[in-house]
């Protein structure tokens, strides 16, 4: 590893930090699965987005022309299909019971589902390409002289994951202080902003 080579995956790090940092509707239900089922669960919804940022910043670093056609023109299909799933999850997270205390999810078959979901929605997310396309066009993304993409994709996987498992840390700290009529509380204001989140998605197709 070279210097050059290290400042590329130290700049892709940031970028994955901070693509992965605003509050979207996977940051919410990251923080929502955190305080109800626990650190493993908030973890593994953090790390599928984690993933599909990884496979977005793929095709921008390796400048994949026929593949970011392929998701620009399928933009509409995408936001339609990831609305109707923050769709499905505003309606689950709305009627689910605050149980007395926090049930942490180990279960490795759970965990895996909780990271596909959220890997699945994060690639739904038309945005999520629209940017890494132009941030890794301004890394100079497929350019020869640079050192091998890889470092890029690397780079955003490892920004993004420290950034949910800080976020989940702190929140795991924590979610024994709340009460299950404030988890409560806080589920039905995730359902409402997740399904504010799908119809804003869909409003940006008129």
């Amino acid at each position: 590893m070279d210097f050059t080579s290290i400042t590329v995956f130290l700049q892709a790090a940031v970028i994955g930090v901070l693509i992965a940092a605003p509050v979207g509707p996977i940051g919410l239900l990251t923080m929502q699965r955190t305080l109800e089922r626990g650190l493993a669960a908030g973890l593994a919804t953090g790390l599928g987005a984690a993933a599909a940022d990884a496979v977005y910043g793929a095709v921008g670093a390796f400048s994949v022309r026929w593949l970011i056609d392929g998701l620009t023109q399928a933009k509409t299909p995408l936001a339609l299909g990831g609305g109707a799933l923050l769709l499905v999850l505003a309606w689950r997270t709305w009627h689910a019971p605050a149980a007395h205390t926090a049930a942490p999810a180990r279960d490795a078959r759970g965990l895996l589902g909780l990271a596909a979901g959220t890997f699945a929605l994060t690639l739904a997310n038309p945005a999520t390409i629209v940017s890494f396309i132009a941030v890794f066009g301004s890394l100079g993304g497929g350019r020869p002289s640079l050192p091998s993409p890889l470092w890029m994709v690397a780079g955003v996987l490892v920004g993004s994951a420290a950034w949910w498992l800080l976020l989940t840390g702190a929140i795991a700290y924590q979610r024994q202080r709340f009460t299950p009529a404030w988890r409560q509380r806080i589920n039905r204001a995730s359902a409402l902003l997740l399904g504010g989140f799908a119809l804003w998605q869909w409003g940006q197709l008129v």
